[in-house]
């Protein structure tokens, strides 16, 4: 029982061996080096991303209340990742925080929440782990601790994801009610459509609905985004939204199998709902936090589109898709971040002329557009070919055909930024800006991504090895 203990929850333990080691250099507050704290942090979080490829099998503990396989330990690697290249991208912001160590702290708090939530075998576990993901995140939306606007995001997120959490409880409390279980396997035995689950099963998915910032329920994305340091609100983007969508496809396809017809009936009208208020609302946008707010509600859009499959083609777009858009949106962050950090600009129209002092970071963030709006040979275009060709096995067509002509309207706003990069004139266009290797490092990687994991079929390969083995 202790070794596997040991080995089955090696990312979670992992993570709390970290987060004791940041609590005793706070505490003993003996390296006061920033450029030496950031080593050690990211050092930490490399081993960390390394450990994710060995000693891995499949198996549970605590009588199925926590379990891990293939895909789970996929998905734990993807976060652990993503993670990674935010700190990396988060540099020279964290260099000038007086507040570093605590940043991570929570940062890693929040990872480990999510990493139970994907490991969950029933709704305590999940709960859990969604409390424990939620709160630390909460306090880092407040981490600009002299901006009006950054205590304003953190009081919406926690009143928004206090409501979600309610939510979601009240419909889990009516699942269990009904069938006397709170394991997945346990609910799924059980359940046979009647009235109240189905009431369940609207309330389950409303309050996931919440956390992935679907319509009608995105309100409070836009203000937490803007409100929020550069580096929070990519990891909101990133990874919290790729850590709900796990958990989602876990529960619609695995734990609600049964009710099929009715959760897809669901989806239908969210993906409608989502995708164009997304687009609307993200052509009206100057903040480019703002507007990268309502991009990712867009794509979530997308991510449900896949999802209506129902089946391992959907799920297994969904994850290539979360691979391509971490490359994507973290290095559109990751220019945003350089230059709010140099400069304190945060609108596209103060892009004008950029590329004129600044073409590298032109091209990167021309690039993550690119793949953001699904042109190709960006990957961003394999991953929407494969999230729509998951949503036409259905024989939706006319949703199919609605969400491609929002991939138009899309090119509208998305080539909005590149115009303003390299068309637009400005007679005192930005200075140069630059950055700390870490974060050109970064940057690299996720320009070499965005090219690679289209290219290269391996990576949409190997998940699907995963489901069909």
């Amino acid at each position: 029982m202790g070794t596997d203990f040991f080995v089955l929850m090696k990312p979670e333990v992992s993570l709390m061996l970290i987060i004791f080691f940041l609590l005793f250099l706070k505490i003993w507050d003996g390296v006061k080096e920033p450029s030496m704290l950031l080593s050690v942090a990211n050092l930490l979080l490399l081993v960390n991303f390394a450990m994710g490829f060995f000693m891995n099998r499949e198996g549970e503990l605590f009588s199925g209340m926590y379990h891990t396989n293939a895909i789970i330990v996929l998905e734990k690697n993807i976060l652990a990742f993503g993670t990674l290249m935010i700190s990396l991208l988060a540099w020279d912001w964290l260099k000038k925080h007086e507040h570093m160590l605590e940043f991570y702290i929570l940062l890693l708090s929040t990872l480990l929440g999510m990493e139970f939530m994907v490991s969950s075998g029933n709704f305590m576990m999940l709960y859990l782990g969604l409390e424990l993901s939620t709160i630390p995140l909460a306090a880092l939306s407040n981490f600009d601790l002299d901006k009006v606007k950054s205590s304003e995001a953190a009081l919406k997120m926690i009143l928004s994801s206090a409501f979600a959490s309610g939510v979601l409880l009240f419909g889990i409390s009516l699942l269990y009610g009904t069938t006397g279980a709170i394991d997945f396997a346990g609910i799924s035995a059980h359940l046979n459509g009647s009235t109240l689950q189905l009431l369940s099963l609207i309330f389950v998915f409303a309050g996931f609905a919440f956390k992935l910032s679907v319509v009608p329920f995105h309100f409070w994305t836009a203000d937490v985004y803007e409100g929020s340091p550069v580096p929070v609100t990519s990891y909101l983007s990133v990874i919290s939204k790729g850590a709900i969508v796990f958990v989602f496809v876990n529960v619609l396809v695995n734990l609600f199998h049964g009710m099929a017809d009715a959760w897809n009936h669901l989806l239908l009208i969210s993906i409608v709902l989502t995708i164009t208020v997304g687009n609307l609302f993200a052509i009206r946008q100057d903040n480019i936090k703002r507007f990268l707010a309502f991009s990712s509600i867009t794509q979530i859009g997308y991510i449900l589109l896949g999802l209506s499959q129902g089946g391992a083609m959907g799920s297994t777009a969904a994850i290539y898709f979360l691979v391509v858009y971490i490359f994507s949106n973290l290095a559109a962050f990751g220019v945003v971040g350089m230059i709010s950090v140099q400069t304190g600009k945060e609108n596209i129209s103060e892009m004008d002329g950029f590329y004129k002092n600044n073409p590298v970071l032109g091209w990167v963030m021309a690039l993550a557009v690119f793949s953001l709006a699904g042109i190709p040979p960006t990957a961003g275009f394999f991953g929407k070919m494969f999230l729509v060709t998951a949503g036409a096995s259905n024989g939706n067509y006319l949703l199919i055909a609605f969400a491609a002509l929002n991939m138009v309207v899309s090119l509208y706003y998305y080539l909005r930024i590149v115009k303003a990069i390299f068309i637009n004139r400005n007679e005192q266009p930005m200075e140069k800006i630059s950055g700390s290797p870490a974060t050109k490092i970064a940057l690299a990687i996720c320009m070499i991504g965005i090219v690679a994991t289209g290219f290269y079929s391996g990576v949409y390969d190997y998940i699907v090895s995963l489901f069909t083995n």
